[in-house]
């Protein structure tokens, strides 16, 4: 402890003693008198610039976002983008921010030391979705971007996402060589703060209409819609992004009868009426749902605070609101967008779909049944986007996506995209009604003719100093003594992401794994159960994720095979004693 308090006083007092602004001084000294653990929390490290950017709790000191850490990252980026593009007459830039604490701020600081490395910038006017950000990247030609947002962690935090030229977060070796460029600014006399505002262009509704206007293109039944356009669709947008742009897209696609949740419509980064402004968590929806139910509406749907992923409710089999997990959704949109363009004669044998290792295998059976290729990449729609680019001369790309609420349609935006999936889960919606069903029973009809697969996830957080060595050690212990048996199954296959090894537990064989190399664990059970284990990038947590799959042959069967699969799961997680 001695070594880490010496650490941290020797970080604090370089702050102390450096070029910063009179306010942060006197923080530093308030945690030096009163608060020592928070010192030590805001001081023992510097914050990590990740293969994604940025993220952190706001505040004064090396381990959080404030003006000086986003600073110096943007300088470290800025540096990396000299290098790389140091014969381009003119390098540019694209900045977006959402609506949390201190984020247009950050997004003013990162235009402005951009701009003062001579990088022509286009910064939004006011709050937009990430992924208008990775439209604008490709629109205005810029070979970076930058969006302000920590997506749906706590109102504590903030983040930093960084961009590539093709509007997808950055991969090898860019994400290591940009890592590597900022933790050479160690001072912030390394960062040019003093903006030019000359290379300042601000971009606002211009940029709003080409990007929705590209959207509308993803339609597949405009005259469905015109047919329900009045079915009742009940949005928040969680106090986030979404408000303005997400019922402009629906109104854009036809839909007439739109019923906002005025209490969260108005952008506020403490998230007052939620607890956690994540459309995972169903606390989230619970205000939507309520209204839904109070309104007759048949469809809900929440986007976190930067609009790039999406939850929704819908009314099951006995008019109840249920919400729907990342998995489901992903199959019932998949499912229409597939069928869709079988009718309409757009399969030609060149296109495909891409999803991430722990997400459901359900999708590459839908896949699968119209002709449609399909990849497993890593988490993260940076990997998507590179698959995209690889094919993008040769093949088509009709969707995909991740269990963790993201989906991505078109290839016109290079990341999880919860404006266009809004859009698009309100059609597959007016695609049921056309038939006289729900999207609930468009799930249970995949269910029948694909099986019922079921998901579970379960995150385990551990916070402060040793929470990462905490992480490292269960990852540890799982690889050096995985389990034989789980839940009286054999496990049959395992796949370890960081060595890219697969081995076949029958037989012995081992095969290499052709993905980057990452922090994965995979358990494949004999009797078809699934089993990932992940450290977060971004968060101080290791998630979870469970799949299980059973024969759906009635649906008056339902509710006892979903009790059945859910019990598998808990016997799961039992056995591996988390």
């Amino acid at each position: 402890m001695s070594d880490i308090n010496e650490k941290v006083m020797k970080n604090a007092n370089a702050w102390l003693n450096g070029n910063i602004d009179a306010e942060s001084k006197e923080a530093i000294r308030n945690m030096m008198e009163k608060n020592p653990l928070e010192l030590t929390e805001s001081f023992y490290r510097d914050l990590e610039f990740g293969t994604g950017g940025l993220r952190g709790i706001m505040g004064v000191g090396t381990n959080r976002m404030n003006k000086y850490t986003v600073g110096m990252a943007t300088q470290g980026l800025a540096n990396y983008l000299k290098k790389v593009y140091g014969d381009k007459e003119q390098i540019k830039a694209a900045i977006a921010f959402d609506s949390r604490n201190n984020s247009p701020e950050f997004a003013r600081i990162t235009a402005e030391v951009f701009s003062a490395n001579d990088i022509k910038v286009y910064l939004f006017d006011a709050l937009r979705p990430t992924p208008e950000l990775s439209f604008a990247i490709r629109h205005y030609g810029c070979q970076s971007g930058v969006v302000v947002t920590a997506s749906h962690n706590p109102k504590e935090y903030n983040g930093y996402k960084a961009y590539w030229n093709d509007g997808a977060q950055l991969i090898p070796p860019h994400d290591k060589n940009v890592i590597d460029e900022v933790r050479k600014i160690t001072s912030f006399d390394d960062v040019k703060f003093e903006g030019r505002e000359e290379l300042i262009q601000i971009i606002g509704e211009e940029t709003d209409i080409l990007y929705l206007d590209l959207l509308k293109k993803l339609s597949l039944s405009p005259e469905i819609i015109r047919q329900h356009h009045d079915i009742p669709i009940v949005y928040t947008p969680l106090h986030g992004t979404g408000a303005i742009m997400v019922p402009w897209c629906l109104k854009n696609f036809g839909f007439t009868n739109i019923r906002l949740v005025e209490e969260q419509a108005t952008p506020d980064g403490n998230f007052p009426t939620l607890k956690s402004p994540n459309p995972e968590e169903s606390s989230a929806l619970e205000m939507a749902i309520k209204k839904a139910e109070a309104e007759g509406a048949s469809l809900v749907m929440a986007t976190d605070p930067d609009a790039d992923r999406v939850g929704i409710a819908v009314k099951d089999n006995h008019g109840k609101f249920i919400l729907l997990n990342g998995n489901q959704t992903a199959a019932v949109l998949l499912y229409y967008i597939f069928r869709k363009w079988k009718e309409n004669g757009k399969i030609t044998g060149k296109e495909y779909m891409i999803k991430t290792i722990v997400t459901t295998e359900l999708l590459i059976d839908l896949a699968d049944k119209y002709g449609i290729e399909t990849y497993d990449v890593l988490t993260g729609f940076k990997w998507i986007a590179d698959i995209i680019r690889k094919n993008e001369d040769s093949k088509t790309f009709i969707a995909g996506g991740e269990e963790s609420y993201g989906y991505m349609i078109g290839q016109f935006v290079r990341d999880k995209d919860a404006v266009s999936s809004c859009a698009m889960i309100a059609e597959a919606a007016a695609w049921a009604a056309s038939q006289g069903k729900t999207i609930f029973d468009i799930l249970l009809d995949i269910y029948l003719e694909f099986g019922f697969y079921y998901e579970g996830l379960i995150a385990v957080v551990k916070k402060g100093i040793s929470g990462a060595e905490e992480i490292s050690k269960i990852m540890e212990g799982f690889r050096n003594s995985p389990p034989a048996m789980i839940n009286n199954s054999r496990v049959v296959m395992i796949k370890d992401y960081d060595s890219s090894i697969a081995k076949d537990i029958l037989n012995g064989t081992e095969t290499k794994i052709c993905l980057p190399r990452s922090n994965v664990l995979q358990f494949f059970l004999e009797d078809g159960s699934k089993i990932s284990m992940r450290p977060s990038g971004t968060e101080p947590k290791i998630k979870f994720y469970f799949g299980v799959k059973a024969e759906l042959n009635d649906i008056k069967d339902y509710e006892n095979v979903r009790s059945e699969l859910e019990k598998r799961i808990e016997r799961i997680v039992d056995g591996l004693k988390l």
